[in-house]
């Protein structure tokens, strides 16, 4: 079964015993703070959607300690699908990698219906939540562990950005955006591993890797990894890129390019392939680059051919894509790249 990142929670006698609008004392469930606690520190997302008053409902998270825990809370009169369908889009997440957690049999089939691919877990196994297999990460990052604060800051700025009232490229201009680049090390391991497996929208191939195959890579000369972070001024996105060059005397191959669904508006993408354009130029070797297509990675491609490569080579789902040079283009004025531990390292020139 598929990684879960997110969890959302009905209220009612699921988050608490007791119905709200009716019982004058609601308490934890047993065993839910713990739950909540824990799929926190692993990175697992959560929010709410509930079927009941706002501000009551709100008033009540607060008092039991626990609001903050919940991203983009859904508490309305709304049907619970359309709650979850508001979350998901929100987060910008798959529904295949999302659980639903409720009391009633029928909220829950009334959820599967709606979103077939969605996991429903009935209240009764909230105790068995944490043993889920679906809920244990391979890995446990800093990232991972900062994951909702990290989610916290990005709506900031998408609510920031909904009311600017110029042009897109003025707002990023706002942002004083910082991107470093730098090579893989043993410390992000972890780190690099987990984007493989949870990155599939801005995923040029979909190859994943695990954090022992990196460690054999970045000691090898025959690949450059390179893991990309993003720093604003609503603070740090984390490490949200990953880069896998295969190197030979005359050719680079870009196996992998990758970047968190977080910094899709951010024109990243371009940002990093135009960076390694430059630096394959002035090394003067050929760049190629493999992009192998499925249901939800097309806008790397387009990423690709806007940045000039063309596809010379198809081996079934894989194509091979060349770069002549004709349309590297300076980085925009709104990002500043910070490479300084690349000095070297991907260009003998430098």
């Amino acid at each position: 079964m598929k990684a879960i990142k997110c969890v959302i929670w009905d209220l009612d006698n699921t988050i608490w015993d007791g119905i709200l609008l009716e019982d004058q004392l609601i308490s934890l469930k047993e065993h839910v703070l713990e739950t909540i606690e824990t799929l926190d520190k692993r990175g697992i997302l959560q929010s709410i959607a509930s079927k009941n008053s706002y501000i009551q409902a709100e008033g009540a998270l607060r008092q039991l300690g626990i609001y903050d825990y919940f991203l983009c809370p859904e508490i309305s009169w709304n049907a619970k699908s359309d709650s979850i369908k508001k979350i998901i889009n929100t987060l910008n997440i798959g529904v295949d990698s999302v659980a639903f957690v409720d009391d009633q049999h029928y909220e829950l089939d009334e959820v599967k219906y709606e979103l077939p691919e969605i996991n429903v877990i009935h209240t009764a196994e909230i105790q068995n939540i944490l043993a889920m297999p679906e809920m244990m990460p391979k890995y446990i990052t800093e990232d991972s562990m900062q994951r909702r604060s990290l989610y916290q800051s990005d709506m900031k700025r998408r609510g920031d950005e909904e009311v600017f009232s110029g042009p897109h490229e003025e707002f990023l201009a706002t942002l004083n955006m910082q991107l470093t680049i730098s090579p893989l090390n043993e410390g992000d391991l972890q780190r690099a591993a987990e984007l493989t497996m949870r990155t599939h929208q801005l995923n040029t191939t979909g190859y994943s890797y695990s954090a022992e195959e990196l460690k054999i890579m970045i000691k090898s000369e025959k690949y450059v990894v390179l893991i990309v972070g993003l720093d604003d001024k609503y603070g740090s996105y984390g490490k949200i890129g990953l880069i896998l060059l295969e190197r030979s005397i005359n050719e680079w191959n870009i196996k992998l390019l990758l970047m968190s669904c977080r910094v899709m508006t951010r024109g990243i993408g371009s940002i990093l392939i135009n960076y390694l354009l430059e630096k394959a130029r002035i090394s003067g070797v050929k760049l190629f680059a493999e992009y192998v297509p499925n249901e939800k990675n097309r806008m790397m491609y387009v990423t690709y051919k806007f940045s000039g490569f063309q596809e010379v080579d198809s081996r079934e789902a894989l194509m091979v894509l060349e770069n002549k040079f004709q349309y590297v283009q300076h980085v925009p004025g709104y990002v500043t790249i910070h490479d300084s531990m690349m000095k070297g390292y991907l260009c003998e020139n430098e």
